[in-house]
């Protein structure tokens, strides 16, 4: 019995002696104790890599520190009248929103197509603080609009040329923003391994690999150019590159300016250059008629049809979306692609310029952003077509904007397109005779006609 009551008062005394132990009793931890592994339930750390409200809270912070608002406050207005809309516009608000974030600019944005509606603001004296339109109105509105290098744009991220493009009356006015090149050539890489073809590196290897073409059967070109009134455009396009394969791009610019007349020598040459190729049937689809009577559109998707009908065709940029909506499950460098037409001195292409007829601190600040490290590579991640910021060179996200942005950095000038330059009607005179000379007419006549009109446009 006593045993029994010692074996029960023993039992218990182990068991407070746990109890204290559980609860704390006994000596303190010399260390600190290593923090919890876990967290509370409902509490997890955000996955490493993404972002955290705290973060996304610290990002305009961060983003001001990079961006300059030129003094610009919180709810400064600025108004933009542009012809994007859709996509394009939404791609604009995107490259801007560092900015607006950062300085907290307000912006007041208008999209219109007519360059009418920006006429009469202007002459009115109620224009917009920044426009986003042409060279042509650069120097049409020169006199309102206010020199890019009093805005702080960063002048050391652009070419000269685009400088000497933008500078009317001993002024640079306008910045240019978007660029979009013409001087490529697409091909079916396919079709070249197919034939042993390579991409030619010089003109004079093009112009021998067409020869090949003709010799292997293969009709090298598709070059039609139907379009309506303005058909005959995409053949001043290639005669503009061939151009800049003989000439330069000065010698565009020349005949821009009217000191090169439409009728030199120069000119003839190119002319005949390309009608070799644009009127025998052993170099283009159809000849002479397949040119004047193929749609543009319709040109493009005959090199890649299938058997192909043509090896080659030269076109703008737009014609990787007419390849893919034609043909959705072509891969582009794998079943189409360019490359710049070699030996071309410099290119050629579209551009939107952005000018200001308003000096204040937020105008400052967009002239600033678009024109910096950061806003050039903005542009060109977001993807905009091409920045002429040279910031933005190496930060395409985009395989094909990333080539021809490489073209374009590589580029000795950049030429506006000739017939949408010259003003009074010379685009139209321009087909006019392309078509002429096609069609079988008198070249040195055709030239003769369309240079009067180029030097009443501009003067002469």
């Amino acid at each position: 019995m006593k045993n029994r009551k010692l074996m029960s008062l023993l039992s218990l005394l182990m068991v407070l002696a746990l109890v204290l132990v559980a609860c704390g009793g006994g000596q303190e931890p010399t260390t600190e104790p290593e923090p919890q592994a876990t967290e509370p339930e409902g509490e997890q750390p955000e996955p490493e890599g993404e972002a955290t409200e705290e973060m996304m809270e610290e990002t305009p912070e961060a983003i001001a520190g990079e961006i300059d608002c030129k003094g610009a406050q919180a709810g400064d207005e600025v108004s933009l009248l542009y012809q994007w809309s859709g996509v394009e516009e939404e791609r604009l608000n995107t490259i801007l929103k560092p900015l607006i974030d950062a300085c907290g600019i307000v912006l007041q944005p208008e999209s219109t197509r007519d360059q009418a509606l920006l006429d009469t603001r202007v002459q009115a004296g109620t224009p917009p603080d920044i426009a986003f339109w042409n060279v042509t109105q650069l120097e049409q509105y020169q006199d309102q609009l206010v020199p890019v290098t009093e805005l702080g744009v960063h002048e050391e991220k652009y070419a000269d040329y685009w400088k000497e493009i933008g500078t009317f009356g001993g002024n640079w006015l306008g910045l240019p923003v978007k660029a979009d090149i013409k001087t490529i050539i697409w091909y079916s890489p396919v079709n070249f391994e197919a034939f042993g073809y390579e991409v030619p590196q010089t003109w004079e290897e093009l112009d021998a690999l067409v020869e090949q073409m003709v010799a292997d059967g293969n009709v090298p070109w598709s070059m039609g150019m139907e379009s309506g009134d303005a058909t005959g455009w995409t053949g001043s396009d290639f005669i503009q590159d061939i151009f800049l394969v003989t000439q330069g791009p000065e010698y565009v610019m020349g005949i821009i300016d009217g000191s090169v007349p439409y009728n030199d020598a120069g000119v003839m040459e190119a002319y005949e250059i390309y009608g070799k190729w644009a009127t025998d049937p052993a170099y283009t689809v159809g000849g002479a008629d397949g040119t004047l009577s193929t749609g543009f559109n319709d040109a493009i998707l005959k090199v890649f049809s299938d058997p192909p009908e043509a090896m080659m065709v030269k076109q703008s940029g737009f014609a990787s979306g007419t390849i893919t909506d034609q043909y959705p499950d072509l891969v582009y460098g794998t079943d189409f692609d360019f490359f710049g037409v070699p030996g071309a001195q410099g290119v050629q292409g579209g551009s939107d310029w952005m000018m200001a007829f308003s000096d204040s601190p937020a105008v400052q600040a967009i002239f600033t952003y678009l024109s910096s490290e950061a806003g050039g590579q903005k542009w060109a991640e977001v993807g905009f077509d091409l920045t002429p910021n040279t910031a933005g060179a190496a930060a395409y996200t985009d395989e094909s904007l990333q080539k021809k942005a490489d073209i374009l950095s590589s580029a000795a000038g950049f030429t506006p397109d000739i017939g949408d330059t010259i003003p009074g009607g010379f685009g139209s005179a321009e087909w006019t005779a392309i078509v002429d000379y096609v069609n079988g007419g008198d070249l040195a006549a055709a030239l003769e006609a369309a240079a009067a009109v180029q030097q009443e446009a501009l003067g002469g």
